[in-house]
């Protein structure tokens, strides 16, 4: 009796996930939406007007849907197993077209931005066609997801052949309807690993913040003076707050939380609504933060524009209501300090804008940092409860 031929799997194939751990290759994805992240920021400094805030928000809309696209299909199958892995250095190859055409997106490389962007996303959709083979819930909601991100490209490249006011309506537009595409597929069918899905939202904080480092590092780079010297550690003093606020605890009970959701519809709603929603105006925050922190380095003894005084002040306090929208959604609490201090920033901008930047990067440095501290005294118990608990 002859043996029984061997069966291979099929050349086009997909891994599910397993592993709770992001992988090498998703952290060398991540890098091309580090250069994203700072075109965003140049894009905004070399226009610091409500119009260039505009249009730099509107990027970052984009090209942060397109991320949170793969961060989902990733925690859907293994990146690093069958055909993904080459379909996602493709992915990235378009990504960082994508990206250096950012600070011209919305001119001469209008066109260009759009095809690219639309690789990106057709190698999303193609890829999670691919994983849901053998799944009919989740080919559903693949097949919904693909109407809504062709709307979304087609827009942006109607929107490369316009201008003007026109032009970032359109951009408006297809964002909008981006966004809202999951509330007119529906959540039920898609899959994810709670563990990866938040940390993968973690790093990419980190990605955000690290690039506010460097434009704490393109600000100086013309002289070292005193001024910039204090200015530039008093920038750091910042990030770390805000990194505190959000990895301290926040982070982890979010993630909790997540994991102890019921699969399938109540655990995609929470993960579509705190991390693929309401970690955008974070980002988004902590970009305006680095638009405020690279003009202040340059102009240290100076009070700073409009633009960049809301950026710096605003951009903070737009991450703390993110963080209370955040908390309120995973853990139904609302962090009443938080909330406040937001308020309380928001309230500082007209006498912001009389003060040298180094003053107000103080104000609001101080403010931050008042806060982390009465936090963790106030809150010390729960805190250290949170932090040593198995996250099992």
């Amino acid at each position: 009796m002859a043996a029984p031929k061997e069966r291979h799997p099929p050349r086009l194939s997909a891994v599910l996930r397993e592993a709770e751990r992001v992988t090498p290759l998703e952290l060398f994805f991540d890098l091309v939406f580090v250069l994203a992240v700072t075109q965003c920021t140049a894009l905004m400094a070399d226009e610091p007007t409500w119009e260039g805030l505009t249009k730099g928000a509107l990027v970052l809309g984009v090209l942060w849907w397109s991320w949170g696209g793969y961060a989902w299909l990733t925690s859907v199958v293994d990146p690093e197993e069958g055909s993904v892995r080459i379909a996602m250095f493709a992915a990235m190859a378009a990504f960082l077209v994508v990206s250096i055409a950012v600070p011209r997106a919305f001119e001469n490389l209008a066109v260009t931005f759009a095809v690219a962007y639309g690789v990106v996303r057709l190698a999303h959709i193609a890829l999670f066609l691919l994983a849901s083979r053998d799944d009919p819930e989740l080919r559903t909601s693949t097949v919904g997801l693909a109407v809504s991100t062709a709307i979304g490209v087609g827009l942006l490249t109607a929107a490369s052949l316009l201008d003007g006011a026109a032009q970032i309506g359109v951009w408006a537009l297809a964002l909008v309807l981006d966004l809202a595409g999951p509330f007119f597929f529906g959540a039920e069918g898609w899959k994810l690993v709670p563990g990866h899905f938040a940390e993968r939202h973690a790093l990419i904080v980190i990605v955000a913040l690290g690039e506010s480092i460097v434009a704490i590092g393109v600000g100086a780079e013309t002289s070292l003076t005193a001024g910039v010297t204090t200015a530039a550690a008093v920038a750091i003093a910042l990030l770390a707050a805000m990194w505190w606020a959000y990895f301290d605890v926040d982070a982890a009970v979010a993630a909790r939380h997540l994991a102890a959701t019921t699969p399938g519809r109540e655990r995609n709603d929470m993960a579509r609504d705190a991390y693929s929603y309401m970690h955008f105006p974070m980002v988004l925050g902590i970009v305006l933060v680095a638009l405020g922190l690279k003009k202040t380095l340059g102009h240290v003894g100076e009070p700073l524009d409009t633009v960049p005084t809301v950026a710096l002040v605003g951009g903070v306090a737009l991450y703390l209501l993110a963080h209370v929208a955040f908390r309120l959604r995973t853990a139904r609490t609302v962090s009443g300090p938080r909330l406040l201090v937001a308020v309380a920033l928001l309230g500082l901008v007209p006498a912001a804008l009389e003060m040298p930047a180094l003053l107000t990067l103080s104000a609001v440095t101080v403010g931050l940092c008042a806060l982390i501290t009465y936090e963790t005294v106030r809150y010390a118990g729960t805190r250290d409860e949170v932090r040593h608990q198995h996250p099992g």
